[in-house]
C-alpha cells in the first residue's frame, strides 16, 4: 500500500513539473488597427440608431379586444312557442323551429346576467319601468336580465332593474299559450309562461357590449296593453314596444 501511495505521489509531481516547464503562451492578441475614419464611424453609429428606432416602432402591436364567450340559441317556451324578434322590432312566439328570427345571442355581461340580442336584427331585448318589453339598438341597463334555472330545469329571465315595489317579486319575460309576449309584472316564475328551454345552436365569441346611459329620449313610448295588433313604431331611435296580452 505504501509503494502504491508513493507511486501516485511521484506521478502527481511529474505532472506538476511538466506543467511548470511549459512556456506561457500570450493569450492576448494585438488589436488590429482600424482603417475606418472618424466620419465613417459616426455614420455607422447614426445608421444603427435609425435601425433601432425603426425596430421599436415595428414591435408595437394593438392589444386584442376582450371577448366574451356566449351562445347562439333558440328560446323554447314551455307553452310550445319559440321566442322570435321580427325585423321591425316586435316580439312574439312562433311554432316554426326553423325561423331565422328565433335565433338569439345570449351574451354574458355579469355573473348569471345576460344580454339577449336578436341574431338577425341586432336589436337588444329590454324591459322598461312599467314591465313592457321593447327592443333597442343600443345596449342599456334595461337590457340586462338575470338567468336562473328553475326546479324543472327550465330557465327564467328576469329584469335586473325592476321588480314589484312592495313584495319585491321579480318581473319576467313570458309568452302565453297564444304565443304573445306578456307584461313582465304579470308573469310569475312558477308559471309555464316564464319557463324557457335554451336550444343551443353554437358557442360564439362576442365583444363586450358598450353600455349606453338610459335617458328619457331612449325610453320607448308608453302604450296601453294590446292583445293582438302590432304597435306602430314611432320611436326615431328604433325602440319599439312589444304587444302584450292582458291575461296570463
Amino acid at each position: 500500500m505504501a509503494a502504491l501511495a508513493s507511486s501516485l505521489i511521484r506521478q502527481k509531481r511529474a505532472v506538476k513539473d511538466d506543467q511548470a516547464n511549459r512556456p506561457i503562451a500570450n493569450k492576448r492578441k494585438p488589436c488590429p488597427k482600424s482603417n475606418k475614419s472618424l466620419c465613417q464611424k459616426q455614420i455607422l453609429v447614426l445608421i444603427s440608431k435609425v435601425r433601432l428606432c425603426g425596430g421599436r416602432r415595428g414591435r408595437t402591436e394593438k392589444r386584442p379586444e376582450p371577448q366574451l364567450k356566449g351562445i347562439v340559441t333558440r328560446l323554447y317556451s314551455q307553452h310550445g312557442h319559440y321566442l322570435q324578434m321580427l325585423p321591425d322590432g316586435t316580439m312574439d312566439g312562433t311554432r316554426d323551429e326553423n325561423s331565422c328570427f328565433s335565433q338569439f345571442n345570449l351574451i354574458p355581461v355579469g355573473l348569471r346576467i345576460v344580454a339577449i340580442q336578436g341574431a338577425k336584427t341586432g336589436f337588444y331585448l329590454a324591459m322598461n319601468s312599467e314591465g313592457y318589453l321593447y327592443t333597442s339598438d343600443n345596449f342599456n341597463p334595461e337590457c340586462k336580465f338575470k338567468e336562473s334555472v328553475f326546479e324543472n330545469y327550465y330557465v327564467t329571465y328576469s329584469s335586473m332593474l325592476y321588480r314589484q315595489s312592495q313584495s319585491g317579486r321579480s318581473w319576467y319575460i313570458g309568452i302565453n299559450r297564444d304565443g304573445q309576449v306578456m307584461k313582465g309584472n304579470r308573469v310569475k316564475k312558477t308559471k309555464a309562461a316564464a319557463h324557457f328551454l335554451p336550444k343551443v345552436i353554437e358557442v360564439a365569441m362576442y365583444k363586450e357590449p358598450s353600455l349606453h346611459e338610459l335617458v328619457a329620449e331612449q325610453s320607448p313610448p308608453r302604450k296601453t296593453v294590446k292583445t293582438s295588433d302590432s304597435p306602430s313604431h314611432k320611436n326615431i331611435k328604433h325602440n319599439s314596444v312589444v304587444p302584450l296580452p292582458s291575461t296570463v
